[in-house]
């Protein structure tokens, strides 16, 4: 198996929306998107499915010297090998995977958010730098193209937080502020213990909103000049923002005790709706 091949594994496995739009892409950007989702899959799954902190802690040191090792032209794992030849094809800045690191690295040592500032800072490193990565890739001539793709993965997370609170919990994690619960009514116990109120339904519509507001800056921060370049990123938005959608319709507080997902099919039939007709904000 080859670097290249290891990381189209990984990301199919993952049954992805981000895999479902890479079809779209040339060869080369694609194999770029394929790696770099191989590398934010293999970093969170070390917080996810490692149980001793010590050793997540000790792994994702390791990944730290894998990227140094990556820029220095001399990795071992076979994501950083298939990644390494695009960092110089697309100019991928280290700083950006390190900040990716460091948002696994909070999922270890920060228990809750407080503020939804601070939950921002986090949704920045885990989803944000990996936006402007993608924009990276996708190519662009307007720098402000950058904000808009930081903006995007921030709306990305917050779709990502909704969905899985329930699996969250039960890992127990809760990334809802706890300004929000409070605001709300919403006890932390009630959502470690998957106890579904009109109270949580009206804190997920809360953030089923806020994400959306999310999207619609995005979208204008998005200069028109790159729409065509970054087409990708918006096939994205349509499936991410249909899975919203979705959460809505079916009850927002049902998200504690089942994970919407949508279907393979319907993925791709956004993606090629979008891809072929625009997307629609």
């Amino acid at each position: 198996m080859t670097p290249q091949q290891y990381c189209e594994d990984k990301a199919a496995k993952s049954g992805s929306s981000f895999y479902a739009s890479f079809r779209y892409l040339p060869r080369e950007q694609r194999d770029a998107m394929v790696a770099l989702y191989a590398f934010c899959r293999e970093v969170d799954d070390v917080v996810d499915e490692i149980h001793d902190d010590n050793v997540a802690r000790t792994t994702l040191a390791w990944w730290r010297s894998e990227l140094a090792a990556m820029y220095e032209g001399t990795p071992n794992h076979p994501v950083m090998r298939a990644l390494q030849p695009q960092v110089a094809r697309f100019d991928l800045p280290q700083e950006w995977f390190a900040e990716i690191i460091d948002g696994m690295q909070m999922d270890l040592d920060v228990p809750r958010y407080n503020r939804f500032a601070d939950l921002q800072l986090y949704c920045h490193r885990v989803a944000g730098v990996v936006g402007q990565l993608s924009a990276q890739i996708f190519g662009y001539q307007d720098r402000a193209t950058l904000k808009y793709a930081h903006e995007l993965g921030l709306a990305f997370q917050l779709t990502n937080i909704i969905r899985d609170v329930g699996e969250d919990a039960r890992r127990g994690r809760l990334y809802l502020p706890v300004e929000d619960l409070q605001r709300f009514g919403v006890p932390a116990s009630d959502v470690f213990a998957y106890k579904e109120s009109p109270q949580f339904a009206e804190l997920m519509q809360f953030q089923i909103a806020r994400a959306h507001e999310h999207y619609r800056r995005a979208w204008q921060l998005l200069p028109a000049g790159d729409r065509k370049a970054q087409r990708i990123g918006l096939v994205m938005a349509a499936i991410y923002r249909a899975t919203l959608d979705e959460i809505a319709q079916d009850g927002p507080g049902k998200v504690l005790n089942q994970r919407l997902s949508l279907s393979p099919g319907r993925k791709i039939w956004l993606a090629w709706k979008t891809w072929n007709f625009g997307y629609k904000p």
